[in-house]
Formats: structure tokens, sequence, C-alpha cells
């Protein structure tokens, strides 16, 4: 079986990839989706604000990956479903598997990974106490209410303060629980500031920053939950513990980048997102092998996935049709002084582009700040931000017409304090 482009991942990612490699011109793809059906993980945010940015309208998950899944199909690019990827190798061969086909080995000019990101679990995070049912990811219990049709628990109490967890804690009110408490470890929530307010505060759920879970109790299933505030050092303070009466404990406490495949094809991976190191078309260190979305970095919104799969789908078709010059990149992106990571890591200094759009994330909470681009020390570009935090992903575009780039190897993203 031969394709010229193998999509590994039928989420947003995956179908926005697809679907932009089509109109560069590729007409042989395929995307492989280990699920049931399209979608990926939009199919049970049925909660809406997605599409904002893209569509300039508000969807839901459904409606926003519907859209898509439409526009795959009317396109008559191939999809699998219900297929297993158990390995992705340098020289572009997929290995999977399914129930109609059996294995399947599958030759690729390029390939792009977009296979998304996977929940920490109470393993990951090592809460002591017993191990009594009704502790389980926020994800998890999305997928039962909103999917399944289950309800996870009358009382309960949610550690860490991401998206999937806000978005649950207003999700289970409205199905007639009562959630008792969001505690956050950090001093400042993991999520949206949006999320924040239109979750917790305009249901009077309260948020407990700079807290965490000590201790579970319960045989068969959780009976309480006890927290404790943290010091500087993050560990709890005796004299701070309270204790929740509930029946359940969902945990919201970080997305993973879901990686092995990637691992299995070479791919290197960046210490920080967890990701695969990227340049500006997304391509890895392995040539002709691209990733996109979540798999790359977590992302705070669906817009953005579908921005930065785009262009892996074009980079992807530029590498097929010998568009695009120069090896995996010649100029260095870092992120300091303030900036976690940016994305891309490098940028090929060969391709002739006018913009680079850049993505990342602060490591604080910041305000009245400027978000700086610096080459050989000297600020470069540059735009004010009124607060930053660590929650929400900051876009750079940077002018490339600008720049001298005969002897640039490093450009540095950073924060400096702006007068007011």
């Amino acid at each position: 079986m031969k394709y010229d482009i193998v999509v590994v991942g039928g989420g947003p990612a995956g179908l926005a990839a697809a679907i932009e490699a089509k109109k560069q011109g590729v007409n042989s793809i395929l995307v492989i989706e280990r699920d049931q059906e399209l979608g990926g993980i939009l199919q049970q945010c049925i909660h809406n604000g997605f599409g904002l940015h893209v569509f300039k309208e508000e969807l839901t998950g459904p409606e926003y990956a519907q859209r898509f899944i439409a526009e795959l199909k009317a396109m008559g690019i191939d999809y699998k479903l219900d297929t297993m990827v158990l390995e992705v190798s340098k020289n572009k061969k997929v290995v999977a598997m399914n129930s109609t086909d059996g294995l399947m080995e599958i030759n690729a000019q390029a390939v792009i990974l977009a296979m998304g990101c996977r929940e920490r679990t109470r393993g990951a995070i090592r809460i002591p106490g017993s191990r009594p049912a009704g502790v389980m990811t926020a994800g998890m219990a999305q997928r039962f209410v909103n999917m399944e049709g289950y309800m996870t628990g009358k009382r309960v109490v949610i550690l860490g303060s991401g998206d999937i967890g806000l978005i649950m804690a207003r999700r289970l009110t409205l199905e007639g629980a009562t959630v008792l408490a969001v505690t956050e470890l950090m001093p400042y929530s993991g999520g949206l500031n949006r999320n924040i307010v239109q979750c917790l505060d305009d249901y009077d759920i309260p948020l407990y920053l700079s807290h965490t879970v000590v201790d579970i109790e319960g045989k068969d299933r959780v009976t309480s939950v006890t927290i404790a505030q943290v010091d500087d050092k993050y560990k709890p303070i005796e004299k701070t513990k309270k204790k929740f009466e509930c029946d359940t404990l969902l945990l919201s406490v970080g997305l993973i980048p879901e990686n092995e495949l990637s691992k299995s094809a070479g791919v290197q991976l960046d210490s920080i997102t967890g990701g695969p190191i990227v340049n500006e078309s997304m391509e890895t260190s392995v040539e002709g092998i691209f990733a996109c979305g979540n798999v790359v970095h977590v992302h705070d919104l669906v817009d953005w996935v579908t921005e930065e799969s785009r262009k892996a789908g074009r980079g992807a078709a530029h590498y097929i049709n010998q568009k695009t010059i120069g090896k995996q990149g010649s100029i260095s992106m870092k992120g300091c002084h303030g900036v976690r990571y940016v994305v891309p890591q490098f940028i090929r200094k060969e391709n002739d582009q006018e913009f680079v759009e850049l993505m990342m994330r602060v490591d604080n909470v910041y305000h009245q700040v400027q978000l700086v681009a610096k080459m050989d020390g000297k600020i470069i570009q540059k735009i004010n931000k009124r607060h930053v935090a660590p929650g929400e992903m900051e876009n750079f575009k940077l002018d490339m017409r600008t720049i001298d780039l005969s002897n640039v190897k490093e450009i540095s993203m950073e924060l400096v304090t702006r007068e007011v």
C-alpha cells in the first residue's frame, strides 16, 4: 500500500493538515484514526467557544469538527477508522492494524504526526491515600457524561485548574452534581481566564490556589478528600488541611503529548514541551516526517491547532513537490527570561518567507510587559502585553523582511518590563 502522505490521527490537527495538503495539490492522502469516528477529542467537547478565530463564530466541539469532516469527505481524502498505528519508521513506513484489513504496511513519501495528547493520571502525581473507585481524569469524566451518558458522581472535588477540569466543574454542576472545590497547586490557574469566569465564578465554585490533595479516603468508593495549602516549595502545610466529604475526585493535572510513535521514528523531542522539535514548516528532525497540534505542544485553543496543522499540511506538500530547501533548521529559536519555550524551534533561512508565526508560553503571570525578539542582544521586534499567563498561549508574528539573516544563528524571545 502506497500513499504520498499518511496522517496519523483524525482529530482537529490531522483533519486540517490533510485538507491543506490536498489543497496544495497532493491527491494521494490517507488519514488513520484509532477511534470509531473522525473528530478526535472534539466529539466529547459539547460546550461552545470553538471557532472564534478560524470561522469568526462560536461553535461547539462537534460542530467545529464536523466542518472539517465534511470537507475531508467532499475532497475524497481516504481515511481508516478503528485502526491502530503500531509503528512509524525513519524511512516513512507506517505499520497499522484493524479488524478488517489486518496488519498493514503503508509506504509514504511524507508522514504527518497528529496523535494529540493524553492526560496525566494519579500515578503520575503520586497522591497519597487509599485507591477506591471515583478517582478519574477530567477527560474521562467528560466522555462518560457527554458521550456515554453516565454520571460520574454527586459530590465532586477537582484537582488542577486546567481547562478540561474547569469546564467539567460547570458541566457537572449543570447535571445536578455539587462541585465542592477546585484546587490548584500553583499560585495561578492553568486554564484560560474566560473559563475561570464562566465555569467557576458564574456558579460560585471556589478555587483554592496554592493547594493540593494530600489524602483520599474510601474503601469501595471515595468518601472524602483532604486538601492543604502548600508553601513556596510546594510542600503541604499541616495546619491548613481541609476535608471534603465527596464521592468523586477529578484530576485535571496536565496533558502530555502522545509521542510513542515519534520516538519509534527517531524524532528528536523537546525536553520542555515533550513534543517533537520542528522547523517553520512543522518538519521534525527526521526528513519528511512532520508533526502538528497537541502532539507538538499542548494548545489552549483548537483554532491555534488548526492554523498550525495547516502549516504542516503545506509543509508536507511542499516537501513532496520539492518546493522547500535547506536542512531541518539553521536559525535556533530560544525562549528565555520569562518565556518557557518557542515553537517552531528552528527556522530555515534558505526558505524565503515574509513572516514566521511563533507560538510560546510564559513561565508565570506577568503584567505590563513587552514580548520581544532579540538577535545578538538587540531588540528586532516587540509587542506590548498588558497581561500574560502560563495558561494562555502567546502568538508572535516575526517579520523576516526586517532581519538580515546572513550571519544569524539564534533568535531569542523574552519578556521585559515596560513603563506604563
